[in-house]
């Protein structure tokens, strides 16, 4: 009974071992090659479309938070420019 769980135990190890090698062997082949090439280019590409999209998301919220600071023009108080001929620019150079 021993020795049929160490046989069996050994042909698992042994057929484990040759599976693991030949994976191994296949990642050194070009079509493996190419194939692990193709995948880290589509990574990459993945990668680079998550990052677009989140800085395109923060831009909005951004934009959203700071719209009032940039969308307001000033507005000019006409009483203070009452009997005032010229541009607010030469009035301040005046002053």
């Amino acid at each position: 009974m021993n020795r049929a769980i160490w046989f069996a135990a050994g042909a698992g190890a042994g057929v484990y071992a040759m599976i693991r090698g030949r994976r191994a062997a296949e990642v050194f082949t070009a079509d493996g090659l190419r194939g692990r090439l193709q995948a880290l280019g589509v990574g990459a590409r993945v990668f680079r479309e998550e990052v677009a999209a989140g800085r395109a998301e923060r831009e909005t919220e951004l934009r959203e938070r700071y719209a009032a600071a940039y969308d307001s023009t000033p507005q000019l108080n006409p009483a203070s420019n009452a009997g005032t001929t010229g541009s607010p620019e030469i009035e301040r150079g005046q002053q």
